[in-house]
Formats: structure tokens, sequence, C-alpha cells
């Protein structure tokens, strides 16, 4: 730590924006309180997820890092896909490489760079077994009932972080602001959930919208445009194979092949500044 304060970088994939700070170079040990007072977007930098780039733990042999991930109300989470393409990013230009390995607390991850200066992630295959997820009590996970419109007949998936994913005729109708809090907190998940409303357009694209656990309504969500997919594929209203999900932000493509076959997510990344973190938001 300098006496300007700590550097981070503010990026963002699809507007769903972190603040990214890289702890190999200068060690930080945070709070939950503290990550939530940076993520304040009043009194703080603002951020839907605070990002640690960390020294690579023995867990993941080959990684370059490990990613830590915090949400805006300053808990740890275990999977943030936008995020891993910005970091992945980074340590591609680090190291002037063309793919890179992540550790994380949902596993490791590998990313590539693709064409137009996008980034592809193999998120790993989708878990949806009930105690993978996890729920409270054995349910079929293709159609889960929280008894709360419109996830009377949801989707269960994780991505190595818990989703539930509700199909409705149109996505943009939906009170998201007033269900999403209902269902993050549904006694279903123990761990808390990210719930997507989903609706299919006639051009064949999934439009998407989320609320994610610790953070609310962001514009996008990687894990759970890969959990959309997921569900889409697995109720039959998707073919397996390459899926384009539009979200608040914009389009990420997501392929799924079915089964065990890992999912790929490709999209883009952005840096909007770089800065250094005043010592009153880590007092």
């Amino acid at each position: 730590m300098t006496d300007a304060g700590v550097p981070f970088r503010k990026m963002h994939g699809l507007g769903n924006d972190f603040v990214v700070v890289d702890t190999r170079t200068h060690p930080l040990a945070l709070t939950d309180a503290q990550a939530a007072r940076i993520a304040d977007r009043r009194a703080g930098v603002g951020c839907d997820q605070l990002v640690t780039i960390e020294p690579p733990r023995p867990a993941y042999p080959g990684s370059a890092a490990f990613m830590g991930i915090r949400n805006a109300d300053g808990g740890v989470v275990e999977a943030c896909g936008n995020a891993t393409r910005c970091v992945a990013h980074l340590l591609m230009d680090e190291a002037g490489a063309e793919t890179v390995t992540l550790g994380t607390l949902a596993g490791p991850v590998v990313a590539t760079r693709a064409a137009d200066g996008l980034v592809r992630v193999d998120m790993g295959p989708a878990r949806t077994d009930w105690a993978a997820i996890p729920l409270a009590e054995a349910r079929d996970t293709l159609h889960v009932n929280l008894g709360v419109a419109p996830f009377s007949d949801a989707v269960a998936v994780s991505m190595g972080n818990p989703h539930v994913v509700a199909f409705v005729e149109n996505a943009e109708r939906v009170d998201l602001r007033g269900i999403g809090p209902v269902i993050e907190h549904h006694a279903l998940f123990p761990n808390r959930v990210n719930a997507e409303v989903v609706s299919r357009r006639p051009d064949g694209t999934l439009r998407m919208r989320v609320w994610e656990r610790g953070a609310g309504i962001t514009r996008a969500c990687g894990t759970g445009a890969c959990a959309v997919a997921v569900a889409a594929i697995r109720r039959g209203l998707m073919l397996p194979g390459a899926v384009t999900v539009v979200l608040d932000g914009g389009p990420l493509v997501i392929d799924w092949a079915g089964g065990d076959a890992p999912v790929l997510m490709t999209g883009p990344v952005a840096t909007a500044f770089t800065g250094h973190l005043n010592g009153s938001l880590l007092s």
C-alpha cells in the first residue's frame, strides 16, 4: 500500500461491474464491512462485485492466480462469469498468453482469447442434482415450485453458485425488484439463490433479467446466462449448442452440448477507469 492507497481497476462485462484489486502486489485482507463500503455506489467506488487477484493456491495446480469474489453486500461468493472474463483478460495480457487457468471457490476455470477481443471461459459442467445446487430437500430440479409466480415451475441449476430460472411470456413485464428478494431468501435455498426470468424471442435468442443474491438487479450475470441456457436446453426450449442470451447490458453466447459437457461462455471485457482506494474505505 502506497501513500495514495491501494490501486484498483474498475472493469465490467456488459455493465456487470467490478472493483478489481491485485493483492499479489498489494496484500489486502478485506472484511465483509470493508468490501461492502468499497462497493457502495454513494460512499465508495461502487460495483456489483469486488474481485481480488490473489496468489495461486496449491489446490489448483497450474493456475495463474486465485480469484476471490465478494458481492456488493460484502459476502463471499463462489463464482462470477463476467468477472472471470475480466481477470482472465488481465492475466493473459500480463503473460502474453492466449489461455489462462484461474482458481475459484467453485473450482478451476480456463479462459481463452476469442475473436474480436472477446474472452471465452470454460465454466465446467452444470450441476443439476438437488444436493449439488444445493436445495434444502430433494426436489426435481427441472420443475421446482417455489409457490410464488412466476417461479411456480422453475429450473434450478448450479454453475458453481445457485440459480433458479423462471420461463415467462415476457421477461420485461416481471416485477423483478419486488419478487427478487423473496426468491433470493426462499427457504429451499440454504445459501440463498440468484433468480432469472427468461422469455424466448422470435429470433431464437433468450431475453434474461437477473436478481443477483447480495447485489440485486444487475445489468448482466455470466453464471446466470449459463444457467439460463442450460435450463432452456434441459426443458427442450432450445437445442444443444450455442445459445445467445440477451441481458440488460447486451448478449452473451453460451455453448452447451448437454449432459456432463462443459458450459462455454463468450463475451466482452472493458476497463472503465483506474484509481486508488482511500484509506477511509479500508478502516
